[in-house]
């Protein structure tokens, strides 16, 4: 009777602990539903995630966000273009040196300056040489229209090379980079053939940083600077002008006083040489011949002595 009410009562403690057990495992699953049931509006409908208690406040108070305030952040500022721009006029002008001491000014009055001119004379072509500022080389080109001379030639040219200089900046940069570690290695190393070896070539880094520097800068300095070569040459006189000079009456006199001139200098050649040169000719001829005649004479007598001479040696000897 006893074994059986405590065997009783073990199955009524075991069965009152699987019921709690149960209990809570319901109340879990009431809280999970409760969740979802929240989420799905209570009425069976997915609730606007966008609205209600994830809305965020906006300066106007409405409640409703604006969707650029989710906007993606700005990308990198743009790089800045560089371009050289080079170009070759002629003018034709009425006086070269006004057009020179022109065109100097202009240079200095749009913030540059000459940097070479070649002049000769006033009447001679002139060609100079100019740099000026890039935003002002198209009002160079007009301004040189607007003189008072003729546009004989135009020539312009520009070169983009943002691509050379952002390499350039982007090898420095790499460079610079590598000369702070190897600095930072000449600190740390402690013996000599260390120190040597990342001083030999930190070295170099720095001399490969400093050409390519003056690489940047001169491609930098080309684009802030334009080249402008302005050749000036003298107008040409007038064909009008030319034939109102031309006089074929004083030409026509100006031929006959010169034929005039040429014949009495003939006439005067032949009158000297008759009456002062035909007769020291004609004695100098005279001398000569008879210089001639006496050397053949005495020529002539020199193989007759010879043969004489020769059986008086043929007889002393037999």
């Amino acid at each position: 009777m006893n074994r059986s009410t405590a065997r009783l009562t073990r199955l009524a403690a075991a069965f009152a602990v699987l019921l709690l057990v149960l209990v809570a495992c319901g109340g879990q699953a009431g809280i999970f539903e409760n969740v979802g049931t929240n989420l799905e509006g209570g009425d069976g409908e997915r609730a606007d995630v966008d609205s209600g208690a994830f809305e965020q406040p906006t300066e106007g108070g409405s409640g409703v966000t604006d969707p650029d305030d989710f906007a993606a952040p700005p990308f990198a500022a743009p790089i800045e273009q560089r371009i050289v721009k080079t170009g070759e006029v002629t003018l034709e002008v009425e006086q070269v040196g006004e057009a020179l001491g022109r065109v100097r000014a202009l240079a200095v009055e749009l913030g540059g300056y000459v940097g070479g001119s070649q002049a000769g004379t006033l009447d001679d072509r002139a060609s100079l040489t100019i740099r000026i500022p890039a935003a002002s080389f198209d009002e160079a080109i007009a301004r040189l229209h607007e003189m008072d001379a003729d546009v004989v030639a135009e020539a312009t040219r520009e070169q983009d090379v943002t691509g050379q200089v952002v390499d350039l900046e982007a090898r420095i940069d790499n460079l610079r980079a590598s000369e702070t570690s190897y600095r930072e290695l000449v600190a740390r190393a402690e013996r000599v053939e260390d120190i040597l070896a990342v001083q030999s070539r930190l070295d170099e880094v720095r001399g490969q940083i400093e050409q390519l520097t003056a690489q940047l800068d001169a491609i930098e300095g080309q684009a802030a600077l334009s080249t402008l070569t302005i050749t000036l040459i003298p107008k040409a006189a007038p064909i009008v002008a030319q034939s109102e000079t031309w006089d074929p009456g004083a030409q026509l006199d100006r031929a006959l006083a010169s034929l005039m001139g040429i014949g009495q200098g003939l006439l005067n050649g032949v009158i000297w040489f008759t009456i002062v040169w035909l007769p020291i000719l004609l004695v100098l001829a005279l001398v000569v011949l008879l210089a001639l005649r006496g050397v053949l004479e005495v020529r002539r007598r020199l193989p007759v002595s010879g043969q004489e001479a020769r059986p008086a040696e043929d007889d002393v000897t037999a």
